[in-house]
């Protein structure tokens, strides 16, 4: 089982979130300090690991790379990021990184030598179709394949095995220097399968649980996540449904997606999934209904696959891309102008507390029990024990009766669990300890009630059979001897059972069904004739455990 299969990702997009200049002039800065406290604030909350990038110098948004061995200047120094993957891992934290591999910057040095020397550069076959006999915006006299029709963006030919080599030789220098996770593979839709196969042997070679994940929009996933080639991709798809089957009150097309995916990749693949990053509006801004953060957060916890936060959208932080720009999207924040203990981070904080807790919600089976338009319940099953999401996006009350996916008495609200320290769960177990020892007095005088009262039994029913003699001798009415002895034992057992169920209790024996307490969206919660019977606000959710206790 893999570090990464239980994963809480936190994205963090540098250069935007340090304000760092749009375009390079070659300033040295040094943001390392402020990447560093908000990587802390990840792990506050919950998260596991972080994806930053693009990291690497370029001459613009990160994607233009000019050097893949060298920090980008504007956020600081190659030894501040080593210092920075250090303290990551010593906080329990995983590094992940930016690899663009598919495109150079205009700066790069094959691409520079290119301009310089044309036809007679080494270079000239490092990129695809590059034509002398054609021009571009930049006046180059010639053209070549690009990313997206952005001739900024230089495609390398990734057939040239010396590209390869050079490519494969950056991976082992991050693995070495920086000492690094894994990569996010940007623009791994057009990338070539080979090279990332390839590329696959190479990172198992160097650190057996490095992880790769790659930038895919549409296709069918299981071509690029698989056991050769990549370990994740980015769920776009789901990604889609998850604001627009709020805005349209349709979480079918949620449950669908959800289905469809899991019968390409299967159950031993987690796809990478997300509500917003970098290239896409943001969460809170793609909701008509604000009310539906809560619920898409859920969401995003609980379905299957690897969740990711990015960076301002666990404080509601708006964003939309504005005249085909993405800064927008890439705001620079100040950890000190949001509150941790607000809602929707505290909603984040208890459910990566659960995703580390409950391992049914890595790994436990997905189970559809419930669906309309504006209601959803699913399971996570483990070991006997089911993780249950139940939803209302509607705008009305809803009341749902569940069938239970396991055999279970019992039910508890995940999200109302007290979030403890080491230090609270220390006072627990001393106050329990304490709780014991005044219990055991009690609880040894009412062992002897209980066995006087058996006793009691004992004796009736010793009456009960000499009844019976008696019938036998003088030949009595049976009725009226057998009703005045079974009276007293009926009576004795009555006893014997009140004190046992003193002594259940106070030994906290659990009832035949026991329910949880409500929070603000949930008001009942509690198992009933095989069912889960859950009463939900308007536009809320709650997640539960039921088991057998």
């Amino acid at each position: 089982m893999a570090w990464y299969d239980s994963a809480v990702f936190y994205h963090i997009y540098p250069l935007g979130l340090c304000g760092c200049p749009h375009d390079n002039h070659g300033e040295q800065g040094s943001h390392f300090n402020k990447i560093t406290e908000w990587s802390d604030h990840a792990q506050r909350i919950g998260c596991t690991a972080i994806y930053i990038g693009p990291l690497f110098k370029s001459g613009s948004h990160g994607y233009d790379t000019i050097d893949y061995r060298t920090v980008d200047n504007r956020l600081g120094t190659n030894e501040d990021f080593k210092a920075y993957v250090k303290h990551c891992h010593k906080i329990g934290m995983k590094v992940i990184v930016d690899g663009v591999f598919n495109h150079t910057g205009r700066g790069f040095f094959a691409f520079e030598d290119l301009k310089r020397n044309r036809e007679h550069s080494r270079y000239r076959d490092w990129y695809c179709n590059v034509n002398f006999w054609g021009n571009n915006e930049y006046n180059d006299g010639f053209s070549y394949d690009n990313w997206g029709g952005h001739n900024l963006l230089v495609k390398l030919n990734m057939w040239n095995q010396e590209v390869k080599n050079y490519l494969f030789d950056t991976v082992r220098f991050w693995i070495t220097e920086f000492d690094i996770d894994g990569i996010r593979l940007d623009a791994a839709d057009v990338l070539d399968f080979g090279f990332m196969r390839d590329l696959r042997g190479v990172c198992d070679s160097m650190k057996p649980d490095f992880w790769l994940m790659g930038e895919v929009i549409h296709g069918d996933y299981s071509r690029w996540a698989n056991a050769g080639m990549l370990h994740s991709v980015t769920n776009y798809e789901l990604h889609k449904g998850l604001f627009s089957g709020h805005n349209d009150h349709n979480y079918f097309e949620i449950a669908h997606s959800v289905k469809r995916l899991l019968g390409i990749v299967g159950d031993k693949i987690r796809l990478y999934t997300f509500v917003d990053n970098h290239d896409v509006a943001r969460i809170y801004s793609k909701l008509n209904n604000k009310a539906h953060l809560a619920n898409v957060t859920m969401l995003l916890y609980t379905l299957p696959g690897i969740p990711s936060v990015y960076y301002g959208s666990e404080f509601g932080v708006e964003g939309n891309k504005e005249w085909g720009s993405d800064w927008n999207l890439r705001p620079c924040l100040e950890l000190s102008d949001f509150d941790e203990n607000a809602d929707l981070p505290k909603l984040h904080k208890a459910l990566g507390r659960l995703k580390a807790q409950f391992p049914a919600l890595t790994w436990g089976e997905y189970k559809e029990l419930s669906l309309t338009t504006q209601q959803y319940a699913f399971a996570r099953t483990l070991d006997g024990k089911s993780v249950i999401t139940a939803l209302n996006n509607g705008d009305n009350a809803a009341h749902l009766e569940i069938p239970l996916p396991v055999n279970a008495n019992h039910a508890v609200n995940l999200l109302t669990l007290p979030d403890e320290t080491e230090a609270d769960k220390d006072a627990a177990a001393a106050l329990r300890e304490e709780h014991l020892k005044e219990a055991k007095g009690e609880l040894t005088v009412m062992a002897d009630e209980l066995y006087e009262s058996a006793g009691a039994v004992r004796d009736a029913s010793r009456e009960v059979k000499k009844a019976v003699k008696k019938i036998k001798v003088n030949g009595d009415d049976l009725k009226e001897q057998m009703d005045d002895s079974l009276a007293e034992m009926r009576a004795a057992m009555s006893e014997l059972q009140k004190v046992y169920d003193a002594f259940a209790e106070k030994c906290g024996a659990p009832a035949e069904m026991q329910s949880a307490g409500s929070m603000e969206g949930c008001q009942t919660l509690e198992i009933r004739n095989g069912r889960l019977i859950v009463d939900l606000l308007p536009n809320s959710g709650v997640v539960a455990l039921v088991d057998w206790k």
